[in-house]
């Protein structure tokens, strides 16, 4: 990996000033990156640029190429339930073929219940006739926001990890990277497959109401290596890391929770205080990227940028990402400002749907989509390969990194020392 430093650098370098890309129609747009069901002429066990191999990425393809509409809609929808019953969860994931849940303090009451949880969708995700592990998400960033709270340990806000970093230079990189890499450990040993973190916003600080110490720095340098640091954590507890909230959150003034957001920097203003975290991920081998609901008018004016093809391809195209794009949860005001926004999501390039407000009724408005061609074959398909693909990855990187017995108290140590280190 060329230094982080160096990468950034030649990155605004190169795009600093370029003129923001055309919306092209879908049938014009060219492919972001290599699809995930092109033929490739590299071995097997070629790495891709995100973790999986080329092969888990070919065998990825042949998979869902065998399916119809409804298992394929289910692949790329991460669902929301309501209350604590596992079987409940297990029933979702089953009946639509979900490519998984994502877990809230909702739907939380102990460490045994968590553990039965999880344990109950993998099953009914296997019983569906698929040998990858489900997509198991919890929103674990530390700080405000840790929906395991009592029952995983509880982390400072990702502030200290800029902290840190800004304190100690590359012992403090790896001060974040052990921290990363303990709590995927301990939210592996719960039954978890990807931690909805780290962010990569760039806070300006008290003007910011959402992001605030959920953010790195308000130093884009900074932030950019502690969320490199992080994602190397997390790949290394074999995990799935999600890098957030593309392309950034901290700089507006309004919650997308809420609203739409209104991000009206230039693109050379966004080069250089709120894309160089993201960047820095995607040199890091981030796994996936997190779109945010933002109105982004250097790119796709108007429109919530996770419904935006302008900005799926700009990550592709001009940052080089190649993984799974998942958005931000579609419950949330900024998404809801658009009709359809699961249909428009897919259309524009997302490959997971987070948490819509009634799974069943977007599965099924997805499975209309697909029959109808307003999604097309090819994007359902590239969408749940790269799905399968990076959930074989993580099958196979767990098998080879065991959960140790004191992952519990690893974590507590890796915490207490981030936590001196940031203060």
């Amino acid at each position: 990996m060329r230094p982080l430093a160096a990468l950034l650098c030649a990155w605004l370098v190169t795009a600093c000033g370029a003129d923001p890309p055309a919306s092209p129609r879908d049938e014009d747009r060219p492919s972001a990156g290599r699809s995930a069901g092109s033929t490739s002429t590299t071995a097997p066990d070629t790495p891709t640029s995100w973790g999986p191999t080329e092969g888990e990425l070919q065998r990825a393809a042949e998979e869902v190429a065998q399916w119809g509409p409804e298992r394929l809609a289910g692949q790329v929808i991460v669902g929301r339930y309501h209350g604590s019953n596992p079987e409940v969860a297990a029933a979702l994931v089953r009946d639509l073929h979900l490519a998984g849940l994502s877990v809230t303090s909702e739907n939380v009451v102990d460490t045994d219940q968590v553990t039965a949880t999880t344990e109950a969708i993998q099953r009914a995700h296997a019983a569906d006739g698929r040998d990858w592990p489900a997509v198991i998400g919890v929103d674990q960033e530390g700080g405000v926001v840790a929906h395991l709270r009592g029952i995983a340990t509880d982390f400072p806000a990702f502030s200290a990890a800029g902290a840190a970093v800004a304190d100690e230079g590359g012992a403090g990189e790896r001060l974040v990277a052990d921290a990363a890499r303990t709590t995927g450990l301990e939210l592996r040993g719960l039954g978890f497959t990807w931690v909805f973190a780290p962010v990569a916003d760039v806070t300006i600080g008290e003007a910011d109401p959402t992001i605030g110490t959920r953010s790195p720095s308000t130093d884009p340098d900074l932030a950019a290596r502690a969320v490199a640091a992080a994602v190397s954590g997390y790949d290394e507890a074999g995990i799935v890391s999600t890098t957030k909230h593309f392309p950034g959150h901290g700089s507006v003034t309004a919650d997308s929770h809420e609203v739409l957001p209104l991000l009206r920097a230039p693109l050379a203003e966004l080069r250089v205080r709120d894309l160089p975290p993201f960047a820095a991920a995607v040199e890091a081998r981030a796994p996936a990227m997190m779109m945010g609901h933002l109105d982004v008018t250097a790119l796709a004016p108007g429109v919530p940028s996770s419904q935006a093809p302008a900005v799926y391809e700009f990550l592709r195209g001009d940052l080089g990402f190649e993984g799974v794009t998942i958005t931000d949860s579609l419950g949330m005001g900024a998404a809801l400002s658009q009709r359809y926004p699961a249909v428009r999501a897919l259309q524009a390039g997302a490959d997971l749907l987070l948490m819509p407000v009634d799974p069943s009724e977007t599965h099924r408005l997805v499975v209309d989509a697909i029959r109808a061609g307003e999604v097309p074959r090819e994007r359902i398909e590239e969408a749940a390969a790269r799905v399968v693909a990076l959930q074989l990855w993580q099958q196979r990187v767990a098998a080879d990194v065991p959960v140790p017995e004191d992952a519990a108290a690893r974590a507590q140590q890796a915490a207490a020392a981030l936590a001196a280190a940031g203060s």
